[in-house]
């Protein structure tokens, strides 16, 4: 059974090179792409707002249709990898994600938007636990922690679609601009997609001694992972799932709350204040790129330990120190903390239990994200917003306890 604190770095077998290489680079640009169109859709919220004539309170209950439709499909999704293959449903949700995009700029009411971001949030959870479910398959294979560098590859087509998007707001319509989001999303899942499609998820080698029989036979399975996970299994994956949670939290919390707190409690411009996101977001892509070698380095258990400590340093600086300097600083060494987390849990999971195990653990961690902003807000009312945003740093040190706790649970 996998350990959390055993990171494999055998080289996958030269004859599969090639098509290990090409998998790697198609499901590189899936991720790029995920991060790209939703980070686009983003920076329209705005002027889409406007456009349907919705409150503020409307607007927040029809953004929820985003949040419902990715975790009603999550675990759809992950029964869904086991039947028909990872593969296959990373390509149709990359479909349904292109075309979905579109849909916002053409409603006029709260109520359809809500409808349509139900379809949009259905396509970006699905694609979620597709694309992450291949590739554990190809870290397997692989015998190489890279799953950071997927996520990596999510974080900076998040900030291009981002970049894109401030660069065109003033001179495109949502309609637009969305629309080009969705013929982009097409066109690099067509150029994409047979490479997915021409190959199953690869199988890792065969452990010395290990009969060739010991695999699933399922499409969207790899290696020995069991169809059914036993009991231990599933609890070890809610574990994981646990500190994915404890890691989004964070990200949400930041993504929501970090600049306000920049611009509320030191008193910094508007300018100053958006840099605090964007210092946690690079920290957090520069981390992810460099994860693989962290990982081959200490392992995961130590990764996760020190990610999480370091998180937990930071995110007290950033929320508590009295200068702007110091609480970017905060927000960078966070953004570095948390960076890994999330794909070292994802990875564990679906090591463990498959599709359904990314499944579960995404689930937990997108509930996490949900969690983060609202709780951030009841506690700044409760005491202030610089001691609510230290509930970061305390859920970072919960996911370091967790690793450490759990550094010999899978062994066996």
């Amino acid at each position: 059974m996998p350990q959390i604190n055993k990171a494999r770095t055998r080289d996958a077998a030269p004859s599969d090179g090639n098509d290990l290489a090409r998998l790697r680079i198609a499901l590189t640009t899936f991720f790029a792409l995920d991060g790209f169109v939703f980070a686009g859709w983003v920076v329209r919220i705005p002027a889409i707002k406007e456009q349907t004539g919705a409150s503020s309170s409307t607007l927040g209950l029809a953004l929820l249709g985003v949040s419902a439709g990715a975790v009603i499909t999550m675990m759809v999704t992950g029964r869904l990898c086991n039947r028909y293959g990872s593969h296959p449903v990373t390509v149709v949700c990359a479909v349904l994600l292109s075309l979905s995009v579109t849909l916002p700029p053409l409603t006029h009411s709260a109520a359809a938007l809500g409808a349509v971001l139900l379809l949009f949030g259905a396509a970006y959870g699905g694609i979620n636990v597709a694309f992450n479910s291949a590739a554990v398959d190809l870290v397997a294979a692989l015998r190489r922690p890279v799953m950071p560098t997927f996520h990596a590859a999510f974080s900076m087509g998040g900030m291009i679609g981002a970049g894109l998007g401030g660069l065109v707001a003033g001179s495109l319509s949502p309609t637009r601009h969305l629309l080009g989001l969705g013929v982009i999303g097409l066109l690099v899942t067509t150029l994409t997609a047979p490479t997915l499609l021409r190959q199953e998820p690869p199988r890792p080698p065969a452990a010395p001694g290990s009969g060739s029989g010991s695999g699933s036979d399922g499409p969207g399975s790899a290696g020995s992972t069991p169809d059914r996970p036993t009991p231990r299994t599933r609890r070890l994956v809610v574990v994981f799932g646990l500190i994915a949670l404890c890691t989004a939290y964070g990200e949400g919390a930041l993504a929501d709350w970090g600049a306000l707190h920049l611009r509320q409690d030191l008193g910094s411009s508007a300018g100053a204040a958006a840099v605090g996101y964007s210092c946690f977001a690079l920290a957090m892509t520069i981390g992810r790129l460099t994860g693989t070698t962290l990982l081959e380095r200490l392992g995961r258990t130590r990764t996760v330990v020190t990610g999480g400590v370091v998180a937990a340093a930071g995110m007290l600086l950033g929320s508590l120190a009295p200068a702007l300097w110091a609480a970017l600083l905060g927000y960078a060494i966070a953004g570095l903390g948390l960076a890994n987390l999330f794909p070292v849990a994802v990875e564990r999971a679906g090591a463990l239990a498959g599709p359904s195990g990314v499944a579960v653990a995404s689930t937990l961690g997108y509930g996490g994200m949900l969690l983060g902003p609202p709780a951030i807000g009841f506690m700044a009312d409760w005491f202030s917003l610089s001691a609510a945003l230290t509930s970061v740093a305390a859920l970072a040190a919960v996911a370091a306890a967790i690793g450490f706790a759990t550094r010999r649970a899978t062994a066996g």
